[in-house]
């Protein structure tokens, strides 16, 4: 494909050069990221308009994820210019494939705020929300995000992949916090960072669990605030959770 074009964008004009050295593609080399983006774009979609055919490089991954490619492409639909891709690898969906966590459904919500109170901000949007989530992170932010997400999503499984297909590819998999802790004593990574989150935690079912026996018999000594208290303290079992199982089980139904 990249034979057949007339000119190549890409974020770093020595990056891609070599890639194209390497297969003996000799085309002209024009510099698009996201410092130049809104003053370039007005007169790429111009040689677009005028028949040129132009092909958008990214240094990694694939690109329009996490870089100013998408503006392109939306301003060139929106000329009814024709568009199209080749696919090719990508950070996030590697990661997720290594992660050894549900695939389906998953979101991917790049990069977060770089501020803590920003970042635990943005993470309340997704606590309840039932799949995995790709996170792209810069290393020397690792432990601190990593700590934000066990604060804010709860302390779920997940892993840290960097320097995915290249040499020194590692992806390290365990509880967020535990991942923090982690990265807290080693120091910031080297390389390109992605985090995946595992979904919310689906705990059994009470009833199937063992606690309405235990439950009962606390029932039968104590009161229901005394009885609910003392369970809390054996199973951590959310407060609420455990309030509601021991009315029903007062009230003669157990299936509540």
């Amino acid at each position: 494909m990249l034979r057949n074009v007339e000119r190549i964008l890409c974020e770093d004009t020595r990056v891609t050069a070599r890639l194209l050295a390497r297969y003996a593609i000799n085309k002209p080399l024009d510099p698009y990221h996201d410092h130049n983006a809104d003053r370039v774009r007005p007169a790429i979609i111009e040689a677009l308009r005028r028949g040129a055919t132009l092909a958008l490089v990214a240094d990694a991954g694939t690109p329009l994820v996490a870089d100013p490619g998408f503006k392109l492409v939306r301003a060139a639909l929106a000329e009814d210019l024709p568009v199209t891709a080749a696919p090719g690898p990508s950070a996030a969906l590697t990661a997720l494939t290594l992660s050894g966590l549900p695939p389906d459904p998953f979101l991917f919500a790049g990069f977060l705020p770089p501020r803590s109170a920003a970042r635990r901000r943005t993470l309340a949007n997704w606590p309840a929300l039932a799949a995995t989530l790709i996170f792209f992170e810069g290393p020397s932010r690792l432990a601190a995000a990593l700590a934000d997400m066990a604060l804010v999503l709860g302390d779920r499984s997940a892993a840290v992949a960097r320097e995915l297909t290249k040499r020194h590819e590692e992806i390290r998999r365990g509880r967020l916090g535990a991942l923090a802790e982690h990265y807290r004593g080693a120091g910031a990574p080297r390389g390109e960072v992605v985090i995946v989150v595992g979904p919310p935690e689906t705990a059994p079912s009470i009833a199937q669990s063992g606690v309405d026996d235990r439950l009962r018999a606390l029932l039968a000594a104590h009161s229901l605030r005394d009885a609910v208290a003392r369970l809390v303290g054996e199973t951590g079992i959310p407060r609420r959770v455990l309030y509601e199982r021991a009315l029903a089980l007062r009230e003669g139904n157990p299936q509540g």
